[in-house]
């Protein structure tokens, strides 16, 4: 089951970080279909957020076709979204890549600008695609 973590200083609204964390749990592979996500209350004593909040992003999960909400019984994922498992060796070599940018000084802010900037140039043809 996915836990949300909530980074009120992040600029970016609740809803939108619960949104982006259940896709990115889906394109890891450790949301899979048939998953029950969390209920608002269980999301609410986790993170202490508005359960309004909780269920907005629900809301716009099951409007992008990824979950759907069954009465009584919760929210489940209908889909997955990715290729990139967590147990891939892709991820191996950016954990290792990731550990030599922070040992040689740079914070997280650094790194994320750095990777955004890659990504922005191998992907180029596909911006806006998301």
């Amino acid at each position: 089951m996915v836990e949300y973590r909530i980074d009120r200083r992040s600029g970016v609204a609740t809803y939108v970080q619960i949104v982006q964390q259940t896709k990115q749990a889906l394109r890891l592979g450790l949301l899979e279909p048939g998953d029950r996500l969390p209920t608002a209350r269980e999301v609410v004593e986790a993170t202490a957020i508005n359960p309004n909040t909780v269920l907005k992003a629900y809301r716009e999960l099951e409007r992008e076709g990824l979950v759907e909400a069954r009465r009584g019984l919760g929210t489940f994922v209908r889909r997955s979204l990715g290729a990139a498992p967590a147990g891939s060796p892709l991820r191996a070599e950016l954990d290792a890549w990731a550990a030599r940018a922070r040992a040689a000084g740079l914070e997280r802010d650094d790194v994320a600008a750095l990777f955004t900037s890659v990504l922005d140039a191998h992907f180029a043809d596909s911006k806006g695609d998301a």
